[in-house]
């Protein structure tokens, strides 16, 4: 879970890495590093903390350079300082920057030490740096010695290597971590994901799994993993530097919270009729597939699961299918038992998620009836190997924390769910109402919006606080997880979400003037028990803050605590515009209590490691 960029050109490149590195920090951000080539050799720069910390170093030590390596970490190996960070180098002859975790390196650690090689470092990483090394002294070139060394690596990494004895030249290796390749005008380009790039280039070639790369100013060459020299399709994108740009918002997180109503109009254009799932938006032939369907297995990691879990309730109560839903560290580990005609449901928001991507691997194994991605990242690891897919279109998310990937998520998911509900004969009139909904969620998300300026007083409310209680029933439940995952992630506060009626089951013994409680309240059926449940919180004397739709607000007393009434628009889409208040809440309780709330300590965006 780090970020890699890597130039060869006829200019000094040492600012393009820097910016790269920066659109990059949503990667890892907790320590930074370059390499550069030059007449004198590689020269590298190192530091502990942020990619500001290495741009002051670099103010007080310029490099400069026509080509070079520069990397931004997410530790997994080896505390965050600068003794581990990247790029590592061997015998001042390599230098090396790694995304992803070798799982071997122990015991090529001690091989290498054998044969003279001493480790500077607690990484993973350096192994690789030394082996390089070692494969060139037997009289390969860096390119031979990179195919060598990743034959033997066990694990995930993107990589990008330098040796000081071929100027000019970068080479680049992928196994379970994403990769791509920018082709400039005499330059190219290497990076963990497309947006470092788009100041200096439109035109991408995705690296497949297994493939490694060689480029210097005018020529790439790629092989296979089996040694094969291929030719991989040149793409165009039509994203803009600026899609990366935070503009007049104090954080990315809150620009992304408001940039919600025109993701999902853009989620949802060119799918929906006027009172209907458009056909095939799955894919050429995907609703001959879906009419087969009679369970579905949803499978993700964190928010996305979160989403998962809400499109179980939709599956099972709308279109009448069977429903699972696993986190995807637990599923590839199992042997699950798939019923005939299932259909297996990732959701990833980088498409790189490695727990997910075993997870489809494993299941295009196991006699699933089709696969299909939900993702938000064309060209990712997961939308090529799943045989059907739905773009999200939320756009790049930079911040950590998950807001306008996960209602987009939502929103894709209840297209599958009224796919199927058509599918399955659900009568025209209910299929009608549902998609009648969808048509008014963009303005229902500008509506909760409006609320920003309130939840930022009630914020101040939750500053001194240190533990939270998020209550929810039904399809609710998970969005009272969502909003619980929200505020640890970004303020630091413990919080837990709990179904509403397991308060009595052990959670109410936590409930005093300290431990705020929160509850998700549509205008349902469940409604009169969550209130219910709601008394058992004031009557002993916890603080409740309720995010209830307009219509329930009006059975709920001032005696309730605080409420915040909304319009949800409907059943179908009312867990979407739930959410946001409670995305509102975090961001506001994490600035107030002064965090980093783009970048949570510990956290990192793109989850590319086991």
């Amino acid at each position: 879970m780090c970020g890699i960029v890597a130039a060869s050109a006829h200019r000094d490149v040492v600012d393009i890495l820097i910016s790269g590195l920066r659109t990059l920090e949503y990667r890892g951000y907790d320590s930074a590093g370059i390499a550069m080539q030059n007449g004198a050799g590689l020269k590298r720069l190192r530091t502990y903390g942020k990619v500001r910390e290495l741009e002051t170093l670099l103010r007080e030590s310029p490099l400069q350079g026509e080509c070079g390596i520069a990397h931004t970490r997410w530790a997994t190996h080896g505390v965050p300082n600068t003794v581990n960070a990247h790029p590592l180098m061997s015998r001042d002859d390599i230098a090396l920057i790694h995304n992803g975790i070798i799982e071997n390196h122990e015991e090529l650690r001690v091989e290498l030490q054998g044969q003279g090689y001493v480790f500077t470092s607690d990484t993973d990483t350096e192994v690789m740096a030394h082996l390089v090394n070692r494969l060139m002294s037997e009289g390969n070139d860096l390119f031979t010695a990179v195919r060598k060394a990743a034959r033997r690596l066990r694990g995930a990494f993107a990589i990008a290597v330098l040796s000081s004895s071929e100027p000019g030249v970068v080479v680049g290796a992928r196994v379970g971590s994403p990769m791509v390749l920018g082709l400039g005008f005499n330059e190219n380009f290497l990076a963990s994901d497309i947006y470092p790039l788009l100041p200096v280039t439109n035109r991408f070639v995705y690296l497949e799994e297994g493939d490694v790369v060689r480029i210097d100013t005018t020529t790439y060459q790629i092989r296979d993993h089996e040694d094969h020299i291929v030719e991989r399709p040149v793409k165009e994108t039509a994203t803009s530097a600026d899609a990366v740009q935070r503009g007049d918002y104090c954080h990315y997180m809150q620009k992304e919270i408001f940039e919600q109503p025109q993701v999902v109009a853009e989620t949802l254009e060119g799918r929906i009729g006027v009172d209907h799932v458009l056909p095939n938006i799955f894919g050429v032939g995907a609703d001959a597939m879906l009419s087969r369907v009679r369970n579905v297995h949803i499978v993700a990691c964190g928010t996305s699961y979160h989403a998962g879990l809400v499109a179980r309730y939709q599956l099972e109560q709308l279109a009448g299918i069977p429903c699972m839903v696993e986190v995807a560290s637990e599923y590839r580990y199992r042997n699950p038992v798939v019923p005939a005609d299932t259909l297996f449901v990732v959701v990833s928001q980088s498409g790189e998620t490695a727990d997910t991507l075993a997870a489809l691997r494993h299941a295009k194994e196991s006699g699933y009836l089709a696969t299909l991605a939900i993702c938000n990242v064309p060209e990712s690891s997961i939308v090529r190997a799943a045989d059907h897919v739905l773009m999200t279109r939320a756009g790049l998310e930079i911040g950590v924390a998950s807001t306008k990937a996960f209602t987009t998520q939502l929103v894709a998911l209840q297209l599958l769910v009224l796919t199927l509900a058509q599918l399955n004969g659900v009568s025209a009139e209910a299929i009608a109402a549902w998609v009648t909904e969808l048509h008014g969620l963009p303005e229902k998300l500008n509506q909760a919006l409006v609320l920003n300026d309130r939840i930022k007083l009630l914020a101040e409310k939750f500053v001194d606080k240190q533990h939270a209680l998020f209550l929810g029933r039904g399809s609710h439940y998970p969005i009272a997880m969502e909003g619980a995952l929200k505020l640890k992630e970004i303020s630091y506060i413990h919080a837990e979400a709990y179904p509403a009626g397991e308060l009595k089951h052990g959670p109410l013994a936590l409930v005093d003037k300290d431990m705020p409680v929160i509850a998700v309240a549509p205008n349902n059926h469940l409604l009169q028990k969550l209130i219910s449940n709601i008394e058992e919180v004031r009557a002993r004397g916890g603080e409740m803050l309720v995010i209830a739709d307009a219509q329930a607000g009006a059975s709920l007393k001032q005696r309730h605590g605080e409420i915040i009434e909304l319009d949800t628009g409907g059943p179908l889409v009312a867990p979407v515009v739930l959410t946001l208040p409670l995305q509102l809440l975090a961001y506001h309780v994490a600035v107030l209590r002064g965090t980093d709330v783009d970048q949570p300590r510990n956290l990192a965006k793109s989850v590319t490691v086991e």
